[in-house]
């Protein structure tokens, strides 16, 4: 079919999914569990990843717009600071830069209830307008807080786009090749980043080069937008609003006929235990008893308790067994959210700030030393993409953090007293590229797509947010302490404490983090249910 399901459309009746549930029954008595069990060979052998490629491409557009704004004033701050008059003013110039995030943790924050609110569709669209808004409004101002509006806008956008990304590329992607697709997410950023950097060049030439930088990426914001209303709703999300023949006709665009049965079939399985279609925040922490200032004050209580067990005890120790509040499962909001923060703690923003100068005392100019961080970022991006369905979300997590671990040691040898010269630069140099390099081969790429793999249906969206939120709150605070430690404890010291973090976050992922190559979402859930 080559139109898209209107969401208000009459045409298909709202079936309850209990009674589509009773409608497979008696399939699976005439040959399901063969199915089942030669699932992972069907679709090995049937080329149905083509059919939802163009619906990944699009959705990662939004995390091409991602690294485009993350990076577009680094390059023209300088001028931007001149023609708004600013100059010299390092609290402003350090505002433009991290407006964005209060408006990311604003759009993070949403992502969940819009996107099961409008679904995925609708969501991306409603990403796309506030990063076109504040985009306009940066280019055409004239002064300071017309900048900093529009970007708190585009960090609004920003928050809201990701968290969708990742849930809409793991909800219409084949089970064997939704881990390739999710490095595409990864893959987008950087050329996003790369994008930026390549097009802020000749801002230091062209008077007014910097708004020009603005107005361009109003233009992939459009293309989104545009691309949505063509492209297939998720399945998974008209499912839960029990609308099942356009949940099927949606498998039919994305997987092909023959596969769409099998996948409403498992889609059903996976969500007879469900009491509700809905989910509040509070139960992904707490359960339903926990309402107004004292849910808030709690939910507080839980951001700083997991911050504090999962970095000082948990790594060394196993999870308790799953903890079940109304049946959701707080466990995997647990791991979710310590992915997130350690992924923020093991200092990859602090590499990136800080790369710049190790460059330059390497007399390297900083276009070409941001060139070839994301060189390097974008060509470990895609060696991921290539192993992620061959070895695995565990094995490339596990030994991502490792190899982070081992870049900082010897980024904290270059800055010892005991190199000195020539050894300084190299082993200052070496290990940022090879920090950046492993970073990219999993601990970047991975938490995005693992998550929305291990999360049951019901809560996805919301705990997409919650822990994409942990990102956002340990990214703003690294980001603020930084110079700080850095000038109170020294390079050496600050740098031995990032690699203890990747340590934990080694032994976090060898005894928390459950492997999920190769079977679809529904088998995971279903899996991770309870055997009552």
């Amino acid at each position: 079919m080559s139109g898209h399901y209107s969401e208000t459309s009459s045409i298909y009746k709202r079936t309850p999914s209990r009674d589509y549930s009773s409608m497979i029954d008696v399939e699976e008595n005439s040959g399901l569990v063969d199915l089942l069990d030669n699932s992972l060979d069907k679709e090995t052998s049937n080329p149905s990843w083509k059919l939802s490629l163009p619906h990944v491409l699009a959705a990662t557009i939004s995390s091409f717009l991602f690294g485009y704004h993350i990076g577009v004033v680094n390059e023209p701050l300088e001028r931007i600071s001149l023609d708004l008059g600013f100059n010299g003013n390092t609290l402003a110039e350090g505002l433009v830069v991290s407006i964005c995030l209060g408006g990311a943790l604003i759009g993070c924050l949403l992502s969940g209830w819009i996107a099961d609110g409008v679904g995925r569709r609708r969501a991306f669209q409603l990403s796309a307008l506030p990063m076109i808004i504040g985009a306009s409004m940066s280019a055409a101002t004239n002064n300071l807080f017309g900048m900093l509006v529009g970007r708190l806008f585009v960090g609004t956008g920003l928050g809201l786009g990701p968290p969708v990304a990742s849930l809409y590329v793991a909800e219409v992607s084949p089970a064997f090749v939704r881990g390739t697709y999710g490095a595409f997410i990864q893959i987008a950023t950087c050329l996003g980043l790369m994008g930026a950097l390549l097009i802020g060049i000749p801002v230091h030439k062209i008077p007014g080069w910097w708004r020009v930088c603005f107005w361009l990426s109003t233009i992939p914001a459009a293309i989104l937008a545009l691309a949505m209303v063509f492209c297939a709703e998720s399945p998974h999300w008209l499912y839960k609003q029990g609308r099942t023949a356009e949940a099927e006709a949606e498998f039919e665009r994305l997987l092909g006929v023959p596969e769409a049965k099998f996948a409403m079939s498992e889609l059903s399985k996976a969500d007879r235990g469900d009491d509700n279609d809905t989910v509040k925040l509070s139960e992904l922490l707490r359960g339903r008893h926990f309402k107004g200032i004292y849910f808030f004050l709690i939910y507080l209580w839980d951001i700083y308790e997991c911050i504090c067990q999962c970095y000082l005890v948990t790594g060394f120790c196993r999870l308790p067994k799953v903890m079940f509040y109304s049946r959701v499962r707080f466990a995997v909001v647990f791991i979710g959210s310590s992915l997130f923060a350690l992924q923020q703690l093991s200092g990859i923003n602090a590499v990136f700030y800080f790369s710049s100068t190790v460059f330059k005392s390497a007399g390297v100019p900083s276009d070409l030393a941001n060139v070839c961080i994301g060189i390097v970022n974008l060509s470990g991006s895609i060696i991921s993409m290539i192993l992620m369905d061959k070895l695995g979300r565990k094995v490339l997590l596990f030994w991502s953090f490792f190899g982070m671990a081992i870049a900082m040691v010897v980024q904290a040898t270059g800055a010892s007293l005991l190199v000195s010269g020539l050894g300084t630069m190299y082993f200052s140099v070496g290990g940022i590229l090879l920090f950046v390099l492993t970073f990219a081969l999993g601990a970047g790429p991975v938490p995005g797509l693992l998550l929305p793999e291990i999360f049951p249906s019901r809560i996805r969206a919301k705990a997409m947010a919650v822990c994409m939120s942990v990102h956002w709150v340990i990214n703003f605070f690294v980001g603020l302490l930084f110079l700080r430690l850095l000038e109170k404890l020294g390079a050496q010291l600050l740098y031995s404490i990032f690699a203890s973090f990747c340590m934990i976050a080694v032994v976090f992922v060898k005894r928390n983090v459950v492997e999920t190559k190769g079977k679809s979402l529904q088998e995971i859930e279903i899996a991770l249910l309870p055997q009552d």
